[in-house]
């Protein structure tokens, strides 16, 4: 990542005459600082910063934006920059300010969701079917895209095994000799996609937001090609997105028999990488699906 300071990328995107009237700090993120600055042209710009050693977060974080955007199905901020000046990372995008929802904005935003899922992955993931051109991140947690022509290879090898090693210590002999025995099987219960789609990743409650055009925009991803139900299997992790999201999506992209019953386990790579972050509070759920399922 090059070295050039916020100022200087300022006026490469808005012109040499526009500088930083203020830079103002936004909460709610716990791994990225976050400000509003506000130019003298009057744009605002939102920016994200971090220690200069974590400066991938931010290639990552405008690799997975520009895959979304690259579908043209559902909104995300556009990126407008990104270096390193002095020891802090920064990236900057458009300052999208949050609107109340519109009406039937959650149908929207699960037929909008379903196109995501059924465009053309292209190569996404060089010359395979799944994962993504290079690693990224998910929250705070390196996340391998190893390409595979197997969706149930990848998603045991480079979600569910990946996390499980990171683990190891919360487990004994015993239980990873189980853990082992379950993904060398795990294609006992996952199936192969009817096609590969591109998934946001991480697709939470916090992980979307309500646009100046009322409707629900994407941030945050930790992108790769795979199997579309582990994104709808993350929006039920944590609460869930209403019955018109799940209504809508459904029409536009029907389940696969079975869903329902593959749901935990791609939740459980989620499950397994909170506890590698936040530790032991997430090991009772670990092992209760494992204890379903192994």
């Amino acid at each position: 990542m090059r070295e050039v300071t916020v100022n200087e990328v300022i006026k490469e995107i808005f012109g040499n005459d526009v500088t930083i009237l203020s830079r103002t700090p936004i909460s709610g993120g716990d791994i990225n600082s976050a400000y509003c600055l506000t130019l003298s042209e009057g744009t605002r710009v939102f920016m994200k910063a971090n220690d200069k050693r974590n400066a991938d977060f931010f290639r990552a974080e405008k690799e997975g934006l520009e895959a979304i955007k690259k579908t043209n199905a559902i909104s995300t901020p556009d990126i407008l920059g990104y270096g390193v000046e002095k020891n802090t990372a920064f990236l900057l995008l458009s300052f999208v300010e949050a609107k109340a929802p519109s009406d039937g904005v959650h149908e929207r935003f699960g037929r909008n969701l379903a196109k995501m899922h059924a465009c053309d992955t292209g190569k996404m993931a060089g010359e395979k079917k799944y994962g993504f051109s290079n690693d990224n991140y998910i929250g705070a947690g390196y996340q391998k895209n190893t390409p595979c022509d197997s969706f149930i290879e990848f998603f045991a090898e480079y979600r569910l095994r990946a996390q499980f090693e990171r683990a190891s210590a919360y487990f004994d002999d015993t239980e990873i000799k189980i853990i082992n025995s379950f993904l060398d099987r795990l294609d006992k219960y996952l199936i192969e996609p009817e096609h590969p789609s591109l998934l946001h990743g991480d697709l939470w409650g916090g992980n979307y937001i309500i646009g100046p055009d009322r409707e629900a925009w994407l941030i945050d991803p930790a992108v790769y090609v795979g199997h579309a139900e582990a994104d709808i299997a993350m929006t039920e992790l944590f609460g869930g997105f209403g019955r018109e999201f799940y209504r809508a999506y459904f029409e536009e992209a029907p389940q696969q028999p079975g869903y329902v019953d593959r749901r935990d386990i791609y939740n459980l790579y989620h499950l397994t990488n909170h506890l590698n972050l936040f530790g032991s509070g997430y090991l009772s759920s670990v092992k209760g699906i494992l204890k379903r399922y192994a």
